[in-house]
Order: structure tokens, then C-alpha cells, then sequence
């Protein structure tokens, strides 16, 4: 299957099911990997928030400076690019079974 040539309501079907796939997943991911999951999904569905001003503690702030460092990176992608990203990577980590659905 060519993603790219997908168009808005497939991606968004394809995706809902890659995200669906992963959740239920007993696949343990790596952290990078989690991450990249975290930001692909954040970004594609528009529930990232930058704010600065948050000051967590005990270890809360390494995991929110690897999280938003996550989101920089995938900042200059379109909203579609985000989820093929994340299908991509799904299918990377655990296949493509969910496609057969």
C-alpha cells in the first residue's frame, strides 16, 4: 500500500487504525520510539501544547524536555505527513495486520 497516495478520509481511517493497533499492543517500544509515537500522534491530531511556563518536578521535567524536543522535530510536517509517519512507524514495530482490517 502506497500512503502517499492515500487521501484524507483513507489516511484518517488508516491512521485511526494504526493508533488503535498500537495501543493494544503488548510490544514493549523502545523510548525513542515511544517518543516519536508521541509526537507523530500530537501533532497529527493537533493536541500538542507548547507551554513553557510549566514547571514539573521529581523527573517530570526530563520526560516533558524529551517530549517537547520530540514535538520540535516533527514541527515542519503537514498534518497528513504526521499520521503516514506514524503508520509508517507502526507498521515498522508491529506490521501490518491492522491494514487487513
Amino acid at each position: 500500500m502506497d500512503l502517499k497516495q492515500l487521501k484524507g478520509k483513507e489516511v484518517d481511517q488508516v491512521f485511526q487504525k494504526a493508533y488503535q493497533a498500537v495501543s493494544e499492543t503488548k510490544h514493549k517500544f523502545q523510548q525513542d520510539t515511544l517518543l516519536y509515537f508521541y509526537a507523530y500522534y500530537k501533532h497529527a491530531t493537533k493536541e500538542f501544547n507548547l507551554d513553557l511556563r510549566h514547571h514539573p518536578h521529581n523527573g517530570e521535567q526530563l520526560v516533558s524536555a524529551f517530549k517537547m524536543n520530540a514535538l520540535f522535530q516533527v514541527r515542519h510536517l503537514s498534518v497528513k505527513q504526521s499520521k503516514i509517519k506514524y503508520i509508517e512507524l507502526a507498521i515498522k514495530h508491529i506490521g501490518d495486520d491492522f491494514l487487513k482490517t
